[in-house]
């Protein structure tokens, strides 16, 4: 998977940004936030994110690696998929959006286009915990997270629903949070091998 991009800003959308890279131009949609910091002719680097879908495969990006792990939780609520998450992303920053799911905030969460009560609630009750754990524990995120991340979209890439993904992932890192990504592709796989 396509976990980062550094290369020249060739140009910047409204939602997108393209960079070139080894000579090939990657379109990456991105925050307003996120164009804002780059700038045309220069180098950049962003997170990013590879969604594969059917029909297509959609980058996106992101001004740090956190705001990319956001951006995979959000997407395991039932309702919440990749533009949804960016929205999300694009109208509350990272430490406020984590803060108004620790802390159920539902009015700060229904301020995202798309985002009702329900869906808010839905958020809340889905991701309070998990947020938690990535705000206490930072060197899980770029660990035992980066290894979760990795498979996770491995798993959607070869069609799996990113709920059922992501939880095989984590059943897999409870058991022993010290493997790597290669052995934790592989007992996931087999896990939902025998759920089939």
């Amino acid at each position: 998977m396509i976990s980062s991009l550094r290369g020249q800003v060739l140009s910047i959308g409204l939602d997108h940004a393209v960079v070139e890279v080894g000579g090939v131009g990657f379109a990456v949609q991105a925050t307003p936030t996120t164009l804002a910091v780059l700038r045309r002719g220069e180098e950049a680097q962003l997170a990013t994110a590879l969604v594969v879908r059917e029909d297509s495969l959609t980058l996106f990006g992101f001004a740090d690696a956190e705001a990319r792990e956001l951006f995979g939780l959000l997407q395991t609520v039932s309702g919440i998929g990749p533009r949804l998450a960016l929205a999300t992303l694009a109208v509350l920053e990272p430490d406020k959006l984590r803060a108004a799911l620790a802390e159920g905030n539902i009015t700060v969460l229904t301020q995202v286009p798309g985002i009702g009560r329900k869906g808010a609630e839905r958020l809340i009750i889905e991701l309070r915990d998990k947020v938690g754990q990535l705000q206490t524990a930072p060197a899980a995120a770029s660990g035992t997270g980066l290894v979760r991340t990795h498979v996770a979209e491995a798993l959607l890439g070869l069609g799996f629903p990113a709920k059922q993904a992501e939880q095989a992932v984590d059943a897999v890192l409870a058991e022993d949070g010290s493997l790597g990504t290669s052995e934790v592709l592989r007992r996931a796989l087999a896990a939902l091998g025998r759920k089939r």
